[in-house]
């Protein structure tokens, strides 16, 4: 397959550039700065371009099979995500070029709750509102798209760097939780997930998440 994934040099995009690379897929990394090319996977096309710039995103996208977006904005600069999956809804409208979106997971429904969301909980740390809130509206944004074949990950709760352990469970709306009570995932097996969705399409035009 030929992939191209914006937010490339990123925590979790670097790791899914490095994901597909191992299974022998041809994969464009874009990053925003050309002084980024050293971060990236070796193996990779690199190019620049923002993901926002529905032009880049076209042109980034021409003859692809499936586009990933994995842009994270820095603390402060939160509005930048919502800008970023417009940008790739507009580039990608009409091209039948698949879009695989990595989301946020504070707009998925706690179990047991009634309906409360995980950005609702009382115990919700203050600092991570902001990026909370602009995923809730990515997710809004690619809800409203009719004319992209896109799909919305929302990881698990706990998102770190760890291992790859190739094991994971998939969910909708519903935060998947342990029988400890807790949801986690690694971003090694995050990036699994987004290949073996890009590979094997399960989900279109919906939102589902991955924990263990």
């Amino acid at each position: 397959m030929r992939i191209t994934v914006f937010g490339a040099a990123g925590n979790v995009g670097s790791r899914v550039v490095a994901e597909a690379l191992s299974r022998g897929h041809e994969v464009t990394a874009v990053v925003r700065n050309s002084a980024r090319f050293p971060q990236l996977p070796a193996g990779a096309e690199a190019r620049v371009g923002d993901a926002s710039n529905a032009e880049d995103v076209a042109r980034l996208s021409a003859g692809q099979d499936v586009v990933i977006g994995a842009t994270r904005p820095a603390p402060g600069s939160e509005g930048e995500l919502v800008k970023a999956t417009e940008g790739l809804l507009t580039g990608l409208a009409g091209t039948g070029v698949r879009l695989l979106v990595v989301g946020g997971a504070g707009s998925l429904i706690v179990p047991g709750t009634g309906g409360a969301t995980v950005i609702d909980a009382p115990d919700f740390p203050a600092d991570w509102r902001g990026i909370a809130l602009a995923c809730n509206a990515q997710l809004a944004a690619c809800r409203g798209s009719s004319e992209v074949d896109w799909a919305y990950l929302s990881p698990a709760a706990m998102l770190e760097p760890g291992v790859r352990t190739g094991s994971y469970r998939l969910g909708g709306d519903e935060l998947l939780v342990d029988a400890d009570g807790n949801s986690a995932i690694s971003m090694e097996d995050l990036a699994v997930v987004l290949l073996d969705e890009a590979e094997q399409p399960r989900h279109r035009r919906v939102r589902f998440t991955a924990a263990y």
